[in-house]
């Protein structure tokens, strides 16, 4: 069975549409990232960089890799079949918010809905909302999966926008790493290829905040609801997931995100204490 032919995915260049398709460029692929988080075997990077590059996507990021140097791995080459230069470009990331960075629509790739997480879809209908999103030239989008044995941990499910699932069978649900790579990607080919994909899925938000925007706003709020003793960090409960799974779902724009960053900022240290301080700061600097 062939690929859509939309976009083309001639294995001798990764820039170079096959004939008689669209250009890659014309959908921009390297607006969809695929991430992996602390993948412990080399072969699933290097597959996972054919099954995108057989898409037409070309953005792989890994998070904590068991092997720093997977790219020049036996089995990664071995498996990253036509799909070498994918490999060697990838980026190696110490954290997940920093494999995010600039991505302002995130899907966490999970078998089930956590709970006080964020919104659970289907692969084919966050396909969809990612297409349109892609499409309309809101930001880049990803999505992330998880370590082979145990998959996403639920911090990291948490710090994605929206959990994912590949509808399987139930009773057999799990899936190898690349393959979950391989049919993702091919469903988000498939969502772009219709010219008229639509985001009914998810809330129209033209500036979603980046991810790391997000949790700039997390971390400011954990100190100001400390500050009020609201939060007690050494009890922390269910405060934090909460949180965490609110702000998934409220979809805050970039410059909602940086006005609720700038009231927490004032809870934590008020106008007067930092004119306060700055002006000890001025009379020690003049002496």
């Amino acid at each position: 069975m062939q690929a859509p032919d939309s976009i083309g995915t001639r294995d001798d260049s990764p820039d170079e549409p096959a004939p008689g398709a669209s250009s890659v460029h014309a959908l921009e692929p390297q607006r969809v990232r695929f991430v992996l988080v602390e993948p412990s075997h080399c072969g699933n990077i290097g597959a996972a960089a054919r099954a995108i590059r057989t898409m037409g996507f070309r953005d792989l990021c890994v998070v904590a890799p068991r092997e720093p140097d997977y790219r020049a791995d036996d089995e990664a080459v071995a498996l990253a079949v036509h799909a070498l230069a994918i490999l060697r470009a990838s980026s190696s990331h110490a954290t997940l918010v920093e494999a995010l960075d600039g991505v302002n629509l995130a899907f966490a790739m999970t078998g089930y809905a956590r709970q006080f997480g964020p919104p659970h879809l289907a692969l084919p209908q966050a396909a969809a909302s990612a297409a349109a999103w892609v499409q309309r030239k809101r930001g880049p989008v990803a999505f992330v999966f998880g370590t082979e044995r145990t998959g996403l941990q639920n911090r990291d499910v948490l710090r994605c926008h929206y959990s994912c699932a590949i509808p399987a069978d139930p009773e057999l649900g799990s899936m190898n790493l690349a393959q979950a790579v391989q049919v993702t990607a091919y469903e988000m080919r498939r969502a772009l290829a219709p010219a008229d994909a639509t985001s009914a899925a998810m809330g129209d938000c033209p500036d979603r905040a980046s991810v790391e925007t997000i949790e700039r706003l997390f971390l400011m709020m954990e100190q100001a609801l400390a500050t009020v003793g609201f939060h007690d960090p050494a009890q922390p409960r269910q405060t934090l997931t909460r949180l965490r799974s609110l702000l998934a779902r409220a979809s805050l724009s970039s410059s909602e995100a940086e006005l609720l960053i700038g009231i927490c900022a004032a809870i934590v240290q008020p106008k007067a204490a930092r004119a306060g301080r700055k002006s000890r700061q001025s009379g020690g600097s003049k002496g």
